[in-house]
């Protein structure tokens, strides 16, 4: 938490408590969450929280590079990566909706050069990978 306040803080923006209760929610997750569901959490402390409120932390903190949206299960993330220099990798896990965030330069290079060459490009920093995670592997 220490670091979403240092990186709000400089950029002139504020972590307020539920940006920050949201955000806590996110990082002790497991899994991607879906919004009704921190609504849901919030609601435990909060009672007269609304969905707006939980949409509305939850585009700050996207703005702020604190969280991400995986919009193939409507799930939401902490990140895992105090800077973004490249795009992210999710895997995305369709059993569980484990969510792991990855940064392969040499990955997203090789997509990014792909597409330049059949005369596309990344319209989002963020990549989605439907893939089993170990666990469910295992199973």
């Amino acid at each position: 938490m220490d670091r979403a306040d240092a990186a709000c803080r400089a950029r002139g923006a504020s972590l307020t408590a539920i940006r920050r209760e949201v955000l806590e929610l996110l990082y002790r997750s497991p899994t991607g969450v879906k919004a009704y569901d921190l609504l849901a959490r919030i609601k435990e402390a909060r009672p007269g929280a609304s969905p707006p409120t939980v949409y509305r932390a939850l585009d700050f903190l996207i703005e702020q590079g604190l969280a991400h949206k995986i919009g193939r299960m409507n799930l939401f993330v902490a990140c895992q990566h105090a800077s973004h220099p490249i795009p992210s990798l999710f895997l995305v896990c369709p059993k569980c909706a484990g969510v792991t965030e990855l940064q392969e330069k040499s990955v997203m290079s090789a997509l990014s050069n792909s597409l330049a060459e059949a005369g596309h490009r990344l319209e989002s920093p963020e990549v989605e990978i439907s893939a089993l995670c170990p666990k469910c592997i295992e199973k």
